[in-house]
């Protein structure tokens, strides 16, 4: 009969199973059940239900509407190294931008911005700032990601000082190469 491992190599293959599955048990069992999370970390509140992520799900009226805005824009094939923009205020209300076509805010501090070009290889940048040219706006934080199932929007999130979500206005930019 042909001997395919050694004692010695069957042996230190048991260890490391044993040990995968000891140091697997001991991180289960080292996690708490119940944690509490940070405002940043929790999904935010909106009138409609959040999807994973956070961000409220898309409506077929909505995906009409960036399929529409992509129709009419300059489409995929845009200049390469161009720069989008748009400026929003803290109702939500589309101000100016380039290539950019509305805005709507869902929530306290929820907002998304759409385009008339893709943008999902695009990076994004977003500062609190106000679209008056003579006032500093309220301080804050501000974060943005691909909205979900819509190449050609960004979703933005805004929180006060103490990390809860609140109204700011922001300068959005996204640049594609």
């Amino acid at each position: 009969m042909a001997k395919f491992f050694s004692r010695r190599s069957a042996a230190v293959a048991f260890s490391v199973l044993a040990l995968t599955l000891a140091g697997g048990g001991i991180a289960a069992a080292a996690q708490p059940t119940t944690v509490a999370k940070s405002p940043l970390d929790s999904p935010q509140p909106g009138p409609r239900l959040a999807a994973p992520g956070g961000q409220p799900v898309v409506t077929a009226q909505e995906a009409k509407a960036a399929k529409a805005a992509l129709a009419g824009g300059v489409g995929t094939a845009a200049v390469p190294g161009s720069t989008s923009y748009a400026v929003v205020t803290a109702a939500g209300v589309f101000v100016r931008g380039n290539d950019a076509v509305s805005a709507t805010k869902w929530g306290p501090g929820q907002y998304q911005v759409l385009f008339n070009r893709n943008l999902s290889r695009g990076a994004y940048v977003a500062t609190v700032g106000d679209d008056d040219d003579c006032c500093i706006p309220p301080a804050g934080e501000i974060s943005v990601a691909p909205r979900l199932s819509t190449p050609n929007a960004v979703f933005v999130q805004t929180y006060d000082l103490a990390g809860v979500p609140s109204d700011r206005p922001f300068h959005l930019a996204v640049f594609t190469r």
